[in-house]
């Protein structure tokens, strides 16, 4: 587990971004048959793009909203480098998305979602206050929320224009 840093800090990012919000739930508890391979099937892609500096993906933060349900907040350079890579044959995507056709489809035992966000530069800010690296200031690193930074709009500000 990372450690806390103190004090307040902003994600040292400044550009456009993609949030890629993608997750499961287990409806049916029982069916481990149908579920478990649906939550196996993300580490493997997480791996194969983290080692792929050049697919657009940026990193990801995993999250629990209770037993049943499990998102990934993932962050993207561009739409166009997340739809390439879902789309791509020769990825691990493409596979495990044909299996969770095959294996689960319609039959209700596993939920799944997604949603995205394109946000353009000076469209959002962070703020982070005794956490450890967490979200876009994990995957972008960390700078002092202090002087031109200490406000949410100075903030939203200093992404607009790259201070």
């Amino acid at each position: 587990m990372n450690s806390v840093i103190p004090g307040r800090f902003t994600a040292d990012f400044d550009r456009p971004l993609v949030v890629f919000v993608i997750g499961m739930r287990i409806n049916h508890f029982r069916k481990l048959r149908k579920w478990l391979p649906v939550a196996r099937a993300m580490g493997p892609m997480i791996q194969e793009l983290a080692a792929n500096p050049d697919s657009g993906f940026l990193g990801t933060e995993t999250m629990l909203r209770d037993l049943r349900t499990i998102a990934l907040l993932q962050y993207w350079r561009d739409f166009d480098s997340l739809e390439a890579y879902a789309r791509d044959r020769d990825q691990k995507h493409w596979p495990a998305w044909t299996a969770f056709n095959k294996a689960v489809g319609n039959d209700g035992t596993v939920g799944i979602f997604h949603e995205t966000y394109a946000i353009s530069a000076g469209s959002y800010e962070t703020i982070y206050g005794n956490m450890p690296p967490i979200g876009l200031g994990k995957v972008a690193g960390l700078i002092p929320a202090t002087g031109s930074r200490n406000e949410a709009r100075s903030r939203m500000k200093a992404v607009m224009t790259g201070e």
